[in-house]
């Protein structure tokens, strides 16, 4: 097969690791930066130009589309589909769950548990939006962070007060959300290929820090998920119709809690901890899919 990867870096672990799984099993493997791309758009001849080609031949794309291209490079994706090719995520599903406050409505309507969660219009009377969530301490999210960016955890309720009046006062909009004390700064990353998790880790952030994202510093080991952490991660997944995501949940004293789904999953740090081999279970997908 043809596989695309729309990736602005080729360098990145998890673009690498895909192109060489997919190189491995006999397929012919292009990187393409999606913002290279131009869409033409023509009665019943919809098509993409790249450089100097068409991409005409190409049978399947695996999107690795950054946040901070969201909007152009799902229209790629959607021009993909629209021609006919196979894709590891849809251009609405990958905007779904980049839509963090829509993706959890869509979630806790399906049943799914999380902690409690408040958005607000910039109201004024911030200490009703804290008391919501039952008090501080208290997590408030940027609807656009990624990666720890632009979450604020607020120990006192002077603090969450003078961080959502801040906030406010940018009309930055955020989501306040309970914080799950026993989790101890710990997550769970599972990720699902296919309506199957292959891979899971625990994520523990660094000492003082409550964010555990490896990109802030956290460490990763491999874990086994339990009946209701693999049931909450399938389901998530499936809510938001992505076939290949990471699913971000923490563990408290009332079950597994979501915290979000990805939709571009990083692949270094769970394959590193697992030492599964993610990249071919996401190629052997298309691969079952689009045959």
């Amino acid at each position: 097969m043809n596989i695309v990867i729309l990736s602005r870096n080729p360098n990145l672990y998890s673009t690498r690791r895909l192109a060489e799984e997919g190189e491995n099993r006999g397929h012919d493997i292009e990187i393409i930066d999606p913002l290279k791309c131009d869409i033409i758009i023509e009665k019943e001849k919809p098509t993409i130009y790249y450089k100097d080609r068409y991409l005409d031949y190409v049978d399947a794309i695996i999107p690795r589309i950054g946040a901070s291209v969201t909007f152009y490079g799902c229209a790629v994706v959607r021009q993909f589909e629209e021609m006919g090719v196979f894709t590891i995520a849809s251009s609405d599903s990958i905007l779904r769950s980049r839509d963090k406050l829509k993706s959890l409505q869509r979630l806790s309507k399906a049943g799914i548990g999380m902690p409690k969660t408040v958005f607000t219009n910039y109201s004024r009377d911030v200490v009703e939006v804290i008391e919501h969530v039952g008090g501080t301490p208290c997590i408030i999210k940027l609807l656009e962070g990624t990666q720890g960016l632009g979450v604020v955890l607020a120990e006192t309720k002077n603090a969450a007060e003078s961080v959502l009046e801040a906030f406010n006062g940018l009309q930055a909009r955020v989501i306040v959300q309970e914080f799950i004390r026993e989790a101890k700064g710990a997550d769970l990353r599972a990720l699902v290929v296919d309506g199957q998790v292959v891979g899971a880790m625990k994520r523990q952030g660094k000492e003082g820090e409550f964010r555990s994202n490896l990109h802030r510093g956290g460490s990763a080991e491999i874990v086994k998920l339990d009946h209701n952490e693999l049931k909450l991660a399938i389901n998530a997944a499936k809510v938001l119709k992505l076939p290949v995501c990471g699913v971000d949940m923490l563990q408290s004293a009332r079950g597994p809690l979501l915290l979000e789904v990805n939709s571009t999953p990083g692949l270094e740090g769970i394959e590193s901890a697992t030492s599964r081999n993610i990249a071919r279970a996401i190629i052997t997908f298309i691969e079952r899919n689009r045959n």
